[in-house]
């Protein structure tokens, strides 16, 4: 069995304004998805997302959408976030202000040289070069390396220099969705590994973010495990997280054992569908509060033997022995979330495939949520006391994901 290792050590980064940006961010992990939003992560697209717009689905996206006008709605979504008095912080922001001795090893990481169709090449000498060249490059040039991931194949010519090229590259488009590329746990940060080999390298720029904000992950899930954010809803003393199409039993297992998520109990609720709209339990559930939620309703309507029959395995602290052990299991997961008190509000399809579930909850009844939903839907939502902010993300909406997946939400106030 592969050992973890917890990490707790907390880096210190010098600069004036990377001790603002750490004063306003302290070690109050959120413990409650109903508890008011304090500071979160987010990252607004750029020239990254272009290639994954061209062919959507490579680029795990739904359909085509305008990359320019993609960005302008999360520029949008920041500033009423920003207006409810939240603090964000960019991926952007962080890049620019970390120390370009961190940023460079990310760059090299990045930045490929294929000498393969060189039958005299000298491997020593062109690393070299390319070592010549990231010495040289400014910190744009190194962003642009760290989100674009370029390949330069080299080609022999008898022209000019006597080489050529092509050029090609694997850019982060999915980066916007910052949900998922991490979990914050009342015990803090931790970094996924992805289920999809294009979303991999992400993990490395959270990572950045968080030692750069001053705060160490406590745990990076290795091996076979998966894990990714939009599986994982804080409740409370409960944590729930779904177990499916983007998250295993092997990486749950991991946080268990290092015990790092940091609630009584672990339910752990399984997904038998296995569908790209519902990847994550945040596409099909949601929590607006400590007694209301959401569900599609083909899952709240499901009948067992269904693929859309949600079922859960409960899991329990047990002082002085394993962190958790299994209580229950198999249990079916409406019933369970009906048993906690929890008034259940139906998602109907029209609706979900407008994403209307994918909503972030930044107070208790207080949402925001992605523009154009039903009257009916509007109706439920004021009828059960619920502050509604309309979100318009109809660009966005098409890389499979809205108003929760793009946000990590770092600080909740209790």
């Amino acid at each position: 069995m592969k050992k973890l290792y917890l990490i707790v050590a907390v880096f210190t980064l010098a600069g004036c304004t990377m001790q603002s940006r750490r004063a306003s961010y302290t070690m109050d992990y959120p413990r409650a998805e109903w508890d008011r939003a304090a500071v979160i992560l987010m990252h607004t697209p750029g020239q990254e997302l272009f290639d994954g717009v061209i062919h959507p689905a490579a680029g795990l996206f739904d359909h085509y959408f305008d990359v320019d006008k993609a960005a302008e709605e999360h520029r949008g979504y920041i500033r009423m976030l920003e207006a409810n008095g939240i603090r964000v912080h960019t991926i952007a922001d962080i890049l620019n202000e970390v120390s370009l001795d961190t940023l460079r090893p990310l760059a090299a990481k990045a930045l490929h040289y294929d000498i393969s169709a060189l039958p005299d090449a000298d491997s020593n000498a062109t690393e070299t070069y390319r070592r010549e060249v990231l010495s040289q490059m400014s910190r744009a040039d190194m962003i642009r390396c760290l989100l674009m991931k370029p390949v330069v194949r080299l080609l022999p010519t008898d022209n000019n220099t006597g080489v050529e090229a092509e050029y090609t590259h694997t850019p982060m488009m999915n980066l916007y969705f910052t949900r998922d590329q991490s979990i914050t746990t009342p015990c803090g940060h931790i970094i996924c590994r992805m289920n999809s080999p294009q979303r991999a390298p992400e993990t490395d720029i959270i990572d950045l973010c968080y030692r750069h904000l001053g705060v160490a992950p406590v745990l990076h899930i290795e091996g076979d495990g998966r894990l990714e954010g939009g599986d994982y809803i804080p409740a409370g003393t409960i944590a729930l997280i779904g177990c499916g199409m983007r998250t295993n039993d092997e990486g749950i297992r991991q946080i268990m054992e290092a015990d790092a998520f940091g609630h009584d109990t672990v339910v752990v609720v399984r997904d038998h569908k296995r569908w790209q709209m519902q990847m994550h339990l945040d596409t099909h559930f949601n929590i607006i509060d400590r007694d209301l939620c959401t569900m599609v309703s083909s899952r709240l309507n499901a009948k067992p033997g269904e693929p859309e029959f949600n079922t859960c395995d409960i899991y329990v602290r047990q002082p002085g022995t394993r962190p958790y052990r299994l209580q229950e299991k198999d249990v079916p997961f409406v019933e369970y979330i009906r048993a906690r008190g929890f008034k259940i509000i139906p998602i109907v399809p029209e609706d979900e495939m407008h994403y209307a579930n994918n909503y972030l909850t930044v107070a208790p009844r207080h949402i925001m949520a992605v523009a154009g939903q039903s009257e009916e839907l509007q109706k439920q939502l004021a009828d059960a006391g619920v502050t509604v902010e309309w979100i318009p993300l109809e660009s966005l909406i098409e890389g499979y994901g809205a108003a929760h997946c793009m946000t990590q939400v770092l600080k909740r106030a209790r």
